[in-house]
């Protein structure tokens, strides 16, 4: 060790000892997960080894940077847990123009509360229709249309100063067929071939009665021709996008090599995109199989020695009994999932003035082990898919409430029905300000904005992280011309992916605007949220049946403090008695009156964030 120290600089003598630490702690996770995975594989020796020497390779050279947001993330792993950590989701060309536009406007951003960004796909996808960006034509280039690598590098920079996280869209289960490795697997190179799934027209069609459609209307089949490829080619969304082979080693090792040059980028998150579909097993679904689970830990485990500050966000839209093994055993597997039974269920519970679908969703999603994360949201990008909540809740809720968003029965949503598979209902597509029955033109005090306040404070006092979709937080309505735009038209995702309005943003100071009093409500809760940890609150939340049927109630238990949270579905007041130590000293974070006595009374649409003394 003496002549270790007299030649080595004290720094990176301490990142060795670091990366040597880390490598004991965490690779007989990877070997003893790709063993599961591919020990019987003729190529496991080989592979294994060469990842060994690889993931030491891009330990040692993770930049000095980056080494000191590593080193301060292991030394308080429950930084993770800390509330407050709201994030912000986005297409950079509709929300910013670009890249450099996005950092243009990271005093909104601030100002709004945002502690991470989540900008959807960016890096270079194939020409035409991409499905949004998700068609990935390059993973070591940003689309030219929104910057540079080096742009994205700067924003990540920009983001780390003010102490705030990029989190990047890693499509990990498929690629553009244009992608380098399609286009050599394209010209008969075996080692590319071997990328990819091709299987024969018979085999096709067997396996298409296995299988479940994701886009049963625009993209039927999940599988598509390729004369070149000498038989049909595994494509489980659009017949551009190419699955690839997990069951060939090199895939995995590739796809770590992506997510570790991003990481080197200055990227602290990733959303595997697709995660449930990377394994392929015959006579099933092909969704979340064991497999897929121990290749997403094997990854997670290898970037805790290469980038222990960075996270993995599984986008695993499935029940909530596929999304928890994603969360890994032991070490770990995503470090953040999204909440979709809950969201979904807050949709539901909204429709029927009724919380009951919600506490059921709540307790399952209660499983989750405590050293990970809920991403909590109200929507995103994609549709709201009702079919999630199969095992929540009996097939006439389900198509009682696609009927009630999608426009099939009368209510106060402007939302509008999406495809589905068979024997399912169909989903819905809209902003949140559409599917709460916001109007244009009203101002801030109108009932779908209450509404729309109201499921955002909910998610906000739940344990995890508070995802806010672009432009919710001034009401922004559908894009209805998408329809007018060739590549857009055939997908009705579209109209919840509007252009973001920056003179409606302009008026977020006028707090009688609806503009400024969702803006201002947003603020607050981001705020409040971040000083739960301050008030004793912590632990995860937990489903509460106070015996009034639009009250929606959690409490959290964990902390010095109890805290509950009382959220009023319904347009009219209601009263409701409240639990053992909630009455007379509690103290309402939102501002709202005290308790009094043993009862509390919401207004129509109301929510109260209360603390024991």
């Amino acid at each position: 060790m003496t002549s270790l120290t007299a030649t080595v600089p004290p720094g990176e003598l301490s990142h060795a000892l670091a990366v040597r630490r880390r490598f004991e702690a965490h690779w007989p996770t990877i070997q003893s997960r790709l063993a599961g995975v591919y020990g019987q594989d003729l190529r496991w020796t080989d592979f294994i080894t060469r990842l060994r020497q690889s993931v030491l390779a891009a330990a040692a050279a993770r930049p000095v940077v980056l080494q000191a947001l590593d080193a301060e993330r292991e030394a308080r792993p429950e930084w993770l847990s800390a509330s407050g950590q709201t994030t912000y989701t986005f297409y950079v060309d509709r929300f910013a123009g670009d890249l450099n536009g996005v950092r243009q406007r990271l005093d909104y951003l601030t100002d709004l509360g945002v502690r991470w960004l989540h900008p959807l796909p960016l890096l270079e996808p194939r020409e035409g229709d991409s499905d949004g960006g998700f068609a990935v034509k390059d993973y070591r280039q940003v689309d030219p249309r929104l910057g540079t690598m080096q742009d994205l590098s700067a924003l990540a920079d920009d983001l780390r100063s003010r102490g705030m996280g990029l989190i990047l869209d890693v499509v990990c289960n498929h690629t553009a067929r244009e992608h380098a490795w399609a286009v050599a697997a394209r010209a008969g190179d075996p080692a590319y071939r071997d990328f990819y799934i091709v299987v024969s027209p018979e085999e096709a069609a067997r396996r298409d009665a296995e299988l479940i459609d994701v886009f049963p209307d625009t993209a039927p089949g999940s599988f598509t021709p390729c004369p070149e490829m000498g038989g049909h080619v595994w494509t489980t969304f659009y017949p551009f996008q190419w699955d690839l082979n997990y069951a060939n080693p090199a895939v995995f090792a590739q796809m770590l090599d992506v997510l570790v040059y991003l990481a080197a980028q200055g990227v602290q998150g990733f959303r595997l995109d697709s995660a449930p579909f990377l394994w392929k097993q015959d006579g099933t679904t092909c969704r979340n199989l064991p497999q897929t689970y121990a290749i997403v830990e094997a990854w997670r485990a290898a970037l805790s020695i290469i980038a222990p500050g960075v996270v993995l966000v599984a986008e695993a839209i499935e029940s909530l009994e596929d999304v928890l093994p994603f969360f890994g055993e032991g070490s770990g597997g995503c470090d953040l999932a999204y909440n979709n039974g809950v969201m979904t269920a807050l949709w539901g519970a909204l429709a029927d003035q009724d919380a009951g679908i919600f506490r059921r969703c709540l307790s399952a999603s209660a499983g989750k082990p405590a050293r990970a994360a809920w991403l909590n949201y109200v929507r995103c990008h994609d549709d709201v898919i009702w079919n999630a909540l199969s095992t929540y809740a009996p097939h006439e809720d389900l198509a009682r409430w696609s009927r009630f968003y999608g426009g099939q029965d009368p209510s106060f949503s402007r939302g509008r029905a999406f495809q589905t598979a068979a024997g399912g209902v169909p989903s819905t597509n809209g902003m949140a300000a559409s599917l709460a029955g916001i109007v244009p033109g009203e101002d801030g005090a109108s009932a779908g904005a209450a509404r729309l306040a109201l499921l955002y404070g909910i998610i906000h006092g739940l344990d995890g992280w508070p995802l806010i979709y672009m432009g919710d937080e001034i009401g922004l309505a559908d894009d209805t011309q998408y329809a007018d735009d060739p590549l857009r038209a055939g997908d009705g995702r579209w109209l919840h992916r509007p252009m973001m309005d920056w003179s409606l943003a302009g008026r977020r100071g006028d707090q009688a605007s609806l503009e400024g009093g969702l803006f201002q409500r947003f603020r607050t809760l981001a705020e409040k949220a971040r000083m739960l940890d301050e008030h004793g609150v912590a632990g995860p939340a937990r489903p509460l049946d106070l015996g009034v049927t639009p009250v929606l109630a959690f409490e959290r238990t964990g902390g010095a403090r109890g805290f509950l949270s009382l959220a009023n579905l319904s347009g009219a007041a209601v009263s409701v008695d409240l639990p053992f130590g909630f009455g007379v000293g509690a103290m309402d974070l939102l501002g709202g009156t005290p308790p009094s006595g043993g009862a509390l009374t919401l207004p129509a649409y109301g929510l109260a964030w209360l603390v024991t003394p």
